[in-house]
């Protein structure tokens, strides 16, 4: 056996190895959460079997605008660095990538939108990366900033202030173009990172603005998925209800055992709507609300995947009526 093939194997066992305690983890966390919750259930399974059909629609349909507005921000990041694709092909590597989120292992959500850019011809892995990272911190600093409003509107929320505060200022350091531009370079050299470039100041402060207007989309539709279950949330708490949900995304992503944050995001998002609703109107929610973002993402796509399909065939077509 050659030392090439020792290697791949030495990998392979420790990647098993760490996807089995990921799991391991996973499993003793659902089940301490489902013990924690045992006298909520009772009350919540019935709002589940009846919720009302038109307002889980209606979330539905704001979740799936907020992703379809989401992936112009990612555009956007592209574009700033010279990469210019199509709306659909977007659509497709970011909703791909999303869904890749629930795969062990944590490196499959990136991998996922690099391979489905790279069959379109985007072979700038260490720029795809970096738009990557972008997007996640300016999405995060924006969210944590919705959250602050409608925690002011709210009032009386129970919520970790410090350390959203630190983590949102220790993101918007790191998003800084003095300090983005060397750790992007370290972190991503093993991916062929000579430099990266960080965006220019102006980009960086209307994308700012831009997540921070997608976060109340998520909020709506939180909103209405709580409205489902039998609750009656102030239409005034949408965006601590979209601050809330960018705060359940965060918690996700540091999650790093748990695949798509399953549980630890529905624990954070759960502990914030007991501002605005009771505990089984919340869990129902919560439980709807994961359900949702996964049918949304994997519906979105299809569409995406549907969209490209289309039109290859338009060009095909096009090609053989010029013969």
């Amino acid at each position: 056996m050659g030392a090439r093939t020792r290697r791949v194997l030495t990998r392979l066992r420790d990647r098993r190895v760490v996807v089995t305690a990921e799991l391991i983890g996973l499993g003793v966390l659902l089940g301490a959460l489902g013990w924690a919750l045992r006298d909520v259930w009772g009350d919540a399974v019935p709002r589940l079997r009846h919720a009302d059909l038109a307002d889980l629609a209606t979330a539905v349909a704001v979740l799936a605008a907020y992703y379809l507005v989401f992936v112009l921000g990612w555009l956007r990041i592209l574009a700033a660095y010279g990469i210019r694709i199509p709306y659909r092909v977007a659509l497709q590597a970011e909703m791909l990538s999303m869904l890749a989120k629930y795969v062990p292992g944590g490196v499959w959500t990136p991998a996922a939108r690099v391979v489905a850019l790279r069959r379109f011809g985007v072979r700038e892995t260490p720029v795809v990366l970096a738009s990557i990272l972008l997007e996640a911190g300016l999405s995060a600093v924006a969210g944590i900033g919705v959250f602050l409003v409608g925690f002011a509107i709210v009032g009386d929320a129970d919520a970790p202030l410090l350390p959203l505060g630190a983590f949102g200022i220790l993101v918007a350091t790191l998003l800084h173009p003095r300090v983005f531009g060397p750790v992007a370079r370290r972190l991503l050299r093993p991916f062929g990172a000579e430099e990266v470039v960080p965006l220019p100041a102006r980009t960086a402060f209307s994308l700012l603005g831009f997540y921070a207007l997608t976060w109340p989309l998520g909020g709506a539709a939180l909103f209405f998925l709580l409205r489902a279950v039998g609750g009656d949330p102030a239409v005034s708490s949408i965006p601590y209800l979209g601050g809330a949900s960018a705060v359940g995304a965060i918690v996700a992503v540091l999650a790093v055992f748990a695949p798509s944050g399953l549980g630890v995001r529905e624990a954070s998002v759960y502990g914030l709507l007991l501002a605005v609703v009771g505990e089984a109107v919340a869990l129902g929610a919560t439980i709807l609300n994961r359900l949702t973002i996964t049918l949304v993402e994997a519906a979105l796509l299809l569409a995406g995947v549907l969209l490209i399909r289309r039109r290859r065939s338009e060009r095909l077509r096009e090609a053989a009526d010029r013969i």
